[in-house]
């Protein structure tokens, strides 16, 4: 918000009243990690002088790749907080122009490894650059010389097989699949085709009406043809730009039959990149320091020969955590009527120095300690100012009355405000806020279920169970080198039955007829008491072997056939998320960073995951009553308002009003104004502050429960 768009009475709050009224700016929340096309930099928040230095040699590569097309690789080594996720997205954005930048998630497959970095490739490219109007796909395609004279649409009222022959004859050689690959991307052109297009590029299992619509045989469905896809991109890009492709939290990819993350597998397709000569990639991988010490030794010395340089994030002095102190707290500043005694107000330089004696710490460490001093600040404030309306509202005999005085008010019984909230409350409330952050992001991204692949799908089902604590979660249930990364199975909390699951997404029915044909074969071995069927794409019809197979298996028997939905797949998505944060170390809740373990519990204790439906059918947990729809559409937001009371403490009323209208779009500001009265009157930790004030000058605060 500028200065300009700052409402009148907040532009002659004092400095300290808006200190009470505001989110704290330091609020985890804020901070930045993972995909850098999901999570938008403020490029405010940038302190430039940090890791300016990995900035420049980074830099310097990729205009190697420029100039020759030879592929580097860049290993980007960091502690944890140091900015590894943050430099990514920064690098991203300030050489956009140089580069087109691909985000790849971990992979939960070493034998899908090639078709899960082109379909994070493909979907990368489909972003659109800060500054621009088309994607990312849409430049590259734009930059090719047979695009250089003549406009998209020249091309889409063109003729098809003669863009195929220009294309072939600029590229006689090099080029995997040629005619089919030179009319999809012809295709990308036509906004009829174009989606088609784009899945088949990612990889995605198309049926036979599909193939036949874009005029190719097959679906991209081996990592063969994987790899020689991507290699086509690469050859392609030089005429373009480079390609930066971009690794990161890769404490949370396959692991190896000892436990221990399948780094190998990704060394060992960069090695490939090299040998093979796929051209114009800038290949970067961001590793946590130790755990580069804990697994360099697994990987080649011949693959690990292929990085040409080891850029290491240094840590920031205080100088630095001063600049980034002060970049957060000019928000707070800008909208004071009050000139502020430093740029650091309310924190100063000693704290950093009493904290950090060592003149020498992480980002990260900089930011929770600003949070934690400007929370404890807000709260004195407060503590000020309930004393202050305590001395201001005690009754004072009237001398002009008659009537007998009333009895004076015990202090003690005047809601006190608690040094800080209760830890375990305060930690769910901002896991919470959290959750509902992250998952408001994942509705806006993922609009089908088959933007993820099916081993991803399982993947991601299988860590939800980890976190319900469900006993004897195993991937790769099934017996097929095909299909086992499409399976798992656990064993029945409370009881000794196996449950196996088979996800599969695949809308072509000859590899649907395969995939229950490999169900039939475990149920057949016995493998499990039960077999859940996961699909929501078609099963076909009784002219289908396939379906006849699937008709055997579950029709009238203890194995069910579940379609999961699409909210389904946004909690599954959602808490994947997280598992990749807490691995890498990057998972900020409140003042905590927890670990895996520590973020399964507050799953269980926030009880969130109840609320998918497709766990809800695997009977895993609790169906939710029926006949509850008015409690079901105003209980997020009573949930919301309460949690973000807890988690800030103290808030302008009007503030948090602005807030819960902007996270749930079917609420008005009357609507949240009566749901935070009802809050106040239900719930004994939180009161509003001068009720009978102005609204503008209204605070929810948090009380002390204990009088």
């Amino acid at each position: 918000m500028t200065h300009d768009n700052l409402p009148k009475a907040t532009l002659m709050a004092t400095l300290e009243q808006i200190i009470q009224r505001e989110p704290n700016p330091f609020d985890a929340e804020t901070f930045w990690s993972g995909n850098f096309w999901q999570e938008k930099q403020n490029p405010a928040f940038t302190v430039d002088s940090i890791h300016q230095e990995a900035i420049s040699q980074i830099e310097t590569l990729l205009n190697q790749v420029s100039e020759d097309h030879r592929t580097r690789t860049v290993l980007l080594e960091g502690e944890t907080g140091s900015g590894k996720s943050y430099l990514l997205g920064r690098i991203k954005r300030i050489l956009n122009r140089k580069a087109f930048f691909v985000y790849i998630e971990p992979f939960t497959a070493s034998d899908y490894i090639w078709r899960h970095i082109l379909r994070y490739t493909v979907d990368s490219l489909l972003e659109v650059p800060e500054g621009e109007e088309d994607s990312q796909l849409i430049l590259w395609l734009k930059g090719l010389s047979e695009f250089e004279h003549r406009s998209i649409m020249d091309m889409i009222r063109g003729d098809r097989q003669v863009f195929i022959r220009n294309l072939r004859d600029n590229y006689p050689t090099g080029i995997y699949n040629a005619h089919e690959f030179f009319g999809v991307l012809y295709d990308l052109t036509n906004p009829k085709f174009s989606s088609l297009a784009c899945e088949w590029l990612r990889g995605d299992d198309l049926d036979e009406e599909s193939l036949k619509i874009l005029r190719v045989q097959h679906s991209i469905d081996s990592e063969d043809a994987a790899q020689k896809i991507l290699a086509n991109f690469g050859r392609i890009s030089a005429e373009t730009l480079p390609i930066v492709l971009c690794f990161d939290q890769l404490d949370n990819i396959a692991r190896l039959a000892d436990g221990s993350i399948d780094l190998p597998s990704l060394f060992g397709v960069n090695s490939v990149i090299h040998t093979q000569k796929l051209k114009n990639f800038l290949v970067m991988i961001s590793i946590i320091t130790d755990t580069w010490k804990q697994n360099a030794f697994r990987i080649q010395a011949t693959d690990r020969d292929r990085l040409d340089a080891i850029v290491q994030l240094k840590q920031i002095s205080l100088y630095q955590g001063e600049a980034l102190w002060a970049s957060r707290l000019s928000i707070v500043h800008r909208q004071s009527a009050t000139q502020p005694p430093s740029n650091l107000y309310p924190l100063t330089r000693e704290k950093l120095e009493d904290k950090f004696p060592g003149g020498k710490t992480r980002p990260r460490n900089v930011l929770m300690l600003g949070r934690q001093l400007f929370q404890d600040h807000k709260l004195e404030l407060m503590r000020d100012r309930i004393e202050y309306i305590d001395v201001e509202y005690t009754p004072v005999l009237d001398q002009q009355s008659s009537h007998s005085p009333e009895p004076a008010i015990d202090v003690s019984e005047t809601p006190s405000l608690p040094p800080t909230a209760e830890p375990k409350a305060d930690l769910l409330a901002a896991f919470k806020l959290l959750w509902l952050r992250k998952f408001s992001q994942t509705q806006d991204r993922i609009s089908r279920i088959r933007q993820f692949s099916s081993p991803e799908l399982i993947a991601m089902l299988g860590e939800a169970l980890e976190a319900l604590s469900v006993p004897e979660v195993n991937l790769r249930f099934l017996d097929s080198r095909t299909y086992s990364s499409y399976s798992l199975s656990y064993q029945f909390p409370g009881t000794s039955e196996t449950v196996g699951v088979a996800w599969s997404e695949d809308a072509n029915l000859t590899k649907f007829c395969n995939f229950m044909k490999v169900c039939q074969e475990a149920i057949a071995a016995k493998q499990c008491h039960k077999l859940h069927l996961i699909r929501e794409e078609s099963i076909g019809n009784p002219n289908n072997t396939g379906y006849r197979i699937y008709s055997d298996i579950y029709r009238k028997s203890r194995h069910q056939h579940l379609k999961p939905d699409l909210l389904s797949v946004h909690y599954l998505i959602t808490y994947h998320s997280l598992v990749n944060d807490a691995c890498g170390g990057d998972l900020i809740v409140g003042n905590s960073t927890p670990n895996l373990t520590e973020l399964q519990t507050l799953i269980r204790e926030s009880k969130i995951l109840q609320y998918c439906p497709l766990l809800q059918q695997l009977e895993l947990v609790p169906s939710l009553p029926i006949g509850e729809a008015t409690r079901e559409l105003w209980q997020p937001v009573e949930d919301f308002l309460l949690n973000r009371a807890i988690s800030q403490q103290c808030m302008a009323r009007q503030r948090l009003s602005q807030e819960a209208i902007s996270q749930f779009s079917h609420i008005n500001e009357s609507q949240v104004h009566h749901l935070i009265e009802h809050l106040c009157e239900n719930h004994p930790s939180v009161a509003i502050l001068n009720p009978d004030a102005k609204l503008e000058d209204q605070l929810v605060y948090l009380v002390n429960s204990q009088r």
